[in-house]
């Protein structure tokens, strides 16, 4: 018996590119919607979603469940890192406003954390919880998880035993799909951050 776990994260918010952690809840702008039905087409391949509380991932997340009847969850661990001071702040700001600490978190995410961010320990043990306890819970279904970039390079660490401070070595696009497998052998990576399921 195999639980299918596909993560999706979200499309575009309004706003653009920032750093948006769990307290900046900026919604899916239009090309944020496009990009969220082309990666899932026409077709539902899942027979429950499961979704961040936070609304760029929630508010799809319902719309593809009334769409096509399926059961919907929101499980409040699957909300994004916090960044604290850096949120609601763009890359290009950071770089030129505070460079070195720019530079020495993306060399060392874990101990480099941005003033008042939660730590990345702690957002990985939280997001492994939620992982298994979806395993467990929904056991040979398959899921689609609305989630945020972080919590997707949070759950390929936890499958590939990757340490922390590997995480932000990975793309993750905006609707870009990363498909996990749960059997008897365990966890195990089948492909990441598609952008589509054709």
């Amino acid at each position: 018996m195999t639980t299918v776990l596909d993560f999706i994260r979200h499309g575009e918010p309004e706003g653009g590119s920032l750093y948006r952690g769990s307290t900046i809840d900026d919604p899916l702008s239009e090309k944020g919607w496009r990009q969220m039905w082309s990666a899932v087409g026409e077709t539902s391949h899942w027979d429950r979603v499961v979704s961040s509380p936070l609304s760029r991932c929630h508010a799809f997340a319902r719309a593809l469940a009334e769409r096509y009847t399926l059961p919907v969850t929101t499980l409040h661990d699957l909300r994004e890192v916090g960044f604290g001071a850096w949120e609601g702040r763009s890359s290009t700001e950071i770089r030129k406003t505070h460079p070195r600490e720019y530079q020495r978190f993306y060399a060392d995410p874990v101990n480099n954390r941005p003033e008042g961010a939660e730590d990345l320990h702690a957002f990985g043990q939280r997001v492994a919880a939620a992982m298994e306890g979806m395993a467990a819970d929904y056991a040979g279904e398959r899921i689609l998880v609305v989630v945020h970039a972080g919590v997707i390079r949070a759950a390929l660490g936890h499958v590939l035993q990757a340490p922390a401070a590997a995480w932000y070595r990975t793309r993750v696009d905006n609707a870009g799909i990363t498909r996990f497998h749960y059997d008897d052998l365990g966890k195990q990576l089948i492909f990441h951050n598609r952008p589509d399921l054709n």
